[in-house]
């Protein structure tokens, strides 16, 4: 973990040697009213298991808790998480009007190897005082993460930031997916896939599970590291995603791996 107080390293050398940024370290959390925090907490860990809800199965989950809400405000909650059902339905993820959308290269292709295909999306993560956005980028084939950046707002640059530092580690693949958030769609964001002659897929629409190994991710992360420290700030939790993103791609075997750890099957290939 980061100490603000070390008596010998600074905390810029401290987030160097674990690989954090240290705009990261410093950013506070988005805030919400102490209600909509408390419902956002709520929302997430049941999205976590039942990430078919929508706002009204959601809605209703909500209300048999005891609290007096109208789907207006689980709506507009679970659009400021970035969450949708992974249920086919008329709106989803929406690219701004101006954006390209690009079509789904996986369907029906065989991953054969790592640096095939890489994928993205964003998750919420709740703080007592607020919460943060979470992005990484996973290898395919090998379930790898190549790198993460937590924020305190949906907007693209952290995003192209984590590209950035992932294409900038020496790889890169051959087709990279992510789903039609603005965040993606934007011209920041594809500018740096189409310099490095990177082929782009996008999910289609309500189709989360085109990227589920990023949403298998979320859920690991979340159950094995977030939910069980309940990190108290944003220090705290960068320090310690920044331990459990090592320990998840270096230690932790996969059963679809045949046991065997991310980075194994990722610098194997």
């Amino acid at each position: 973990m980061i100490e603000a107080t070390h008596p010998d390293l600074s905390v810029r050398r401290q987030c160097e040697l674990v690989g954090l940024h240290r705009s990261n370290y410093y950013s506070p959390p988005a805030t919400e009213t102490p209600l909509n925090l408390e419902l956002m907490r709520l929302i997430d860990r049941q999205y976590t298991k039942t990430p078919y809800f929508g706002w009204p199965k959601m809605t209703v989950y909500i209300q048999g808790l005891g609290y007096a809400i109208n789907h207006k405000r689980i709506q507009r909650l679970m659009q400021k998480m970035g969450l949708r059902s992974i249920v086919p339905q008329r709106r989803t993820s929406q690219p701004a009007p101006e954006h390209k959308v690009y079509p789904y290269l996986l369907r029906h292709l065989e991953i054969t190897h790592p640096n095939q295909v890489w994928s993205t999306d964003i998750t919420y993560v709740p703080l007592p005082q607020g919460f943060m956005y979470l992005v990484a980028i996973l290898d395919w084939f090998s379930r790898y993460v190549i790198a993460w950046s937590l924020s305190n707002s949906l907007e693209s640059h952290f995003c192209v930031h984590t590209l950035q530092e992932a294409l900038g580690q020496g790889q890169q693949p051959s087709i990279f997916n992510t789903d039609q958030g603005c965040q993606f769609t934007s011209q920041a964001f594809t500018s740096v896939l189409k310099d490095a002659d990177i082929c782009i897929s996008m999910d289609g629409r309500g189709r989360c599970f085109d990227n589920i190994f990023v949403e298998r991710l979320w859920r690991s992360v979340k159950y094995e590291d977030i939910y069980p420290k309940a990190y108290d700030n944003v220090p705290a939790l960068t320090a310690g995603l920044g331990e459990y993103f090592p320990l998840y791609n270096n230690e932790r075997p996969h059963q679809s791996l045949d046991y065997r750890m991310p980075a194994e099957v990722y610098f194997a290939g």
